[in-house]
């Protein structure tokens, strides 16, 4: 795919390398904080899931707004796929002054950084992970997702573990390879080397809204239950309470969670389950939108208070309580979900809500 141009920059002095729609929109941010122009190449590794293809799709379509190319990379279409993709990127990463990463922990983006040299790496947000990866750069550990367990390694991650650690030397900063980090995260103990630059989502503000706010509150789902974190009753039982106490009227699915959970949740509480075709912090921006909007730890509630600033809107927060864990859930869950509220700016916290289940 090409940018409105019908042609391809020769020789692109910026490539981004997103997975996901959060990404695509935080690399659109970039661009416009460091006045990156049109040369900069959007290059999207598909992942399979339609919910998430459907997103980058329109997201792929504001980037081409924005003058820039974008290139559609069917990156998991079979068995040879990751390997035809290196190959066909290879030209691209060669003649690049400058890389964009949304997601350091990726097993593809990494096996991109081992072909990056001493490039100059920035890394976008793909959320509150972002947190954890400054924190185990500094530390110099391996990179691993927090709701991941730390025991022993599999087969495959045995296999990928060369992979990694050459990534995570690329991303660890030294005198010829500097390391941008663009984020909306509260992030802290920055090592040497690494320079933070805010992400204050001007962007977003500019391109949408201010959104009609109206009445009553609108919910923010999250896929804690998809990723094992949480349990499926506990947190139904959870969202049932909060939408009963706020008056909540609808839904926003994240773009993980499942079609049995979604269909639980709208019979158990009669919420109208909405699954948004955009990132929710452009849904919240263009509107309509309620005056509250409630969440469980995630990432929106960092980045929802900067994309509706000036808007009246309230974030609200519920923390999630420890017996809501699975059993299986990664040690450090806990911790991190609780830092991720800790940290928040501009958000109300809501009271703690004992076990609902």
């Amino acid at each position: 795919m090409t940018g409105p141009s019908g042609g391809r920059p020769p020789h692109p002095r910026v490539i981004a390398f997103v997975e996901s729609p959060v990404q695509l929109l935080n690399v659109l941010e970039w661009a416009r904080a460091s006045a990156t122009g049109d040369a900069l190449t959007v290059v999207v590794l598909s992942p399979t899931d339609p919910m998430s293809r459907g997103q980058l799709r329109r997201m792929a379509e504001l980037a081409r707004d924005e003058g820039f190319t974008v290139r559609w990379q069917d990156a998991r279409g079979g068995a040879g796929a990751p390997l035809r993709t290196v190959r066909e990127l290879a030209p691209l990463l060669r003649k690049a002054g400058r890389i964009v990463i949304g997601d350091p922990f990726s097993r593809y983006v990494q096996l991109l950084l081992t072909l990056v040299g001493t490039k100059e790496l920035t890394v976008v947000d793909d959320g509150t992970a972002t947190m954890e990866f400054i924190g185990q750069i500094a530390r110099g550990e391996r990179l691993v997702r927090w709701h991941r367990r730390g025991g022993s390694r599999g087969p495959r991650e045995l296999v990928l573990a060369p992979v990694t650690a050459a990534a995570r030397r690329r991303l660890t900063p030294s005198g010829e390879r500097p390391v941008e980090v663009f984020t909306s995260m509260p992030v802290e103990d920055v090592p040497d080397g690494i320079t933070v630059t805010p992400n204050r989502f001007e962007w977003t503000r500019a391109t949408f809204g201010p959104p009609r706010v109206h009445e009553g509150a609108d919910m923010v789902g999250t896929s804690l239950v998809e990723t094992g974190v949480v349990d499926a009753d506990q947190y139904l039982a959870a969202v049932t309470a909060l939408a009963r106490t706020h008056n909540a009227t609808r839904y926003f699915a994240h773009r993980r969670e499942s079609a049995d959970k979604l269909h639980r949740l709208h019979t158990a509480t009669g919420l109208e389950i909405v699954r948004p075709d955009l990132p929710l912090e452009l849904i919240a921006r263009r509107g309509p939108v309620g005056s509250t909007i409630l969440s469980f730890p995630s990432t929106v509630v960092h980045t929802l208070p900067l994309a509706l600033a000036g808007t009246g809107v309230r974030v609200a927060v519920c923390d999630i309580a420890p017996e809501w864990l699975k059993s299986s859930a990664s040690p450090r869950a806990q911790g991190f979900l609780s830092g991720v509220t800790t940290t928040a700016r501009d958000v109300h916290r809501l009271p703690k809500m004992a076990s609902p289940a």
